[in-house]
């Protein structure tokens, strides 16, 4: 019951901020278009993730077929590029408006937001696709996997023969893709916090008011990744079962469920837009 009901309330809020953005014209802004991607990235990953493990909790027997163990492996990983992408271009968008404010509707246009959308969305699941490629044909010898979601690093792990391939993929990847990100972020941080401290009082509080819910939503999202990456790596028999199953999960529950809450609560817009659409006015 308590599955369920994390999952009606992330699936409820995110629909609820994508129909008021999709809605309301005022809205039709580069960093709401933004945010509506990533809203519908975390639907995205909570159907990879919540149907099946409440099929798990109610069944006796928790096994998985292949097919469907790749199938589940390509939403969580494709969720979790995506997540990363969707927030490198967010933290772009802040830079560019606060840095740059007035060449911001000259270099952040409509083709080029279409542009970046569409980056975020096509290249991670081609970006998987080639991984699961590398890791369906590996002989197994065994079937059991440690957590109640299948991910790659797990199914490599199984394999029987070398695995030389799967891992110079996954170290290419993680330096281009992952640091890269990673990089672009910090930087365009940098930018805005010298242009923060430097700027006058009512500008500094403007841009602090803009960028706490997105350096928020940031800092969620890769603290899950890094419980992730670690309970992976390490050996973590010495935590508590339980722990380490809120760990696993944690970067595919609570982002989906916090981000449309405080983006809801902290930007005024869509806040006023959800009051007014609950009260019916404009």
């Amino acid at each position: 019951m308590i599955v369920l009901f994390l999952y009606i309330l992330t699936v409820g809020s995110n629909v609820l901020l994508i129909v008021v953005i999709c809605l309301n014209k005022s809205l039709h802004e580069p960093m709401y278009i933004f945010l509506c991607s990533l809203f519908v990235n975390e639907l995205f990953g909570i159907t990879g993730l919540f149907p099946s493990l409440l099929v798990q909790i109610l069944s006796d027997i928790h096994t998985v077929s292949a097919p469907f163990c790749f199938l589940q492996i390509f939403c969580v990983h494709t969720y979790g590029h995506v997540e990363l992408c969707n927030l490198a271009i967010m933290s772009y968008d802040r830079y560019l408006a606060i840095c740059h404010p007035l060449q911001y509707n000259t270099h952040m246009t409509f083709k080029k937001v279409a542009m970046l959308i569409a980056l975020v969305w096509l290249f991670p699941p081609i970006e998987v696709a080639v991984m699961l490629a590398l890791s369906a044909p590996l002989q197994l010898c065994g079937n059991i996997i440690n957590k109640v979601y299948c991910d790659n690093f797990s199914v490599v792990k199984l394999a029987c023969f070398d695995t030389t391939v799967n891992n110079i993929y996954g170290i290419i990847y993680t330096l281009i893709i992952v640091f890269g990100v990673s990089i672009m972020i910090v930087y365009t941080y940098i930018e805005i916090i010298k242009v923060i401290i430097s700027g006058s009082p009512e500008a500094r509080q403007k841009a602090v008011s803009t960028c706490t819910p997105h350096i928020s939503s940031l800092l969620n999202f890769s603290c899950g990744i890094l419980f992730e990456v670690f309970q992976s790596r390490f050996d973590m028999s010495s935590v508590p079962m339980m722990l380490r199953i809120f760990l696993s999960l944690y970067f595919l529950i609570c982002p989906p469920l916090f981000n449309p809450l405080m983006y809801g609560l902290k930007v005024s817009k869509i806040y006023n837009s959800c009051k007014g659409l609950f009260l019916g006015k404009r």
